[in-house]
């Protein structure tokens, strides 16, 4: 990623907006497991940027594998 990831948690908004990617897509990808860790906080849903960091660099392993 060449962008810069704030220091914040991020949420399923700011996530489908750093990726490009419709928010039903995030939620897909949390129903199937599929995308990067996310915790809850209450009820709200955030995401680690290091986990998100570390999970595209693993879709960018396993396209250059």
């Amino acid at each position: 990623m060449k962008r810069p990831l704030p220091d914040r948690y991020l949420t399923p908004i700011d996530l489908a907006d750093l990726l490009g990617v419709p928010i039903e897509t995030v939620y897909q990808w949390r129903r199937k497991d599929t995308g990067p860790c996310g915790f809850r906080v209450g009820r709200h849903l955030r995401y680690d940027p290091e986990d998100v960091r570390a999970w595209v660099a693993t879709l960018m392993d396993k396209e250059a594998a």
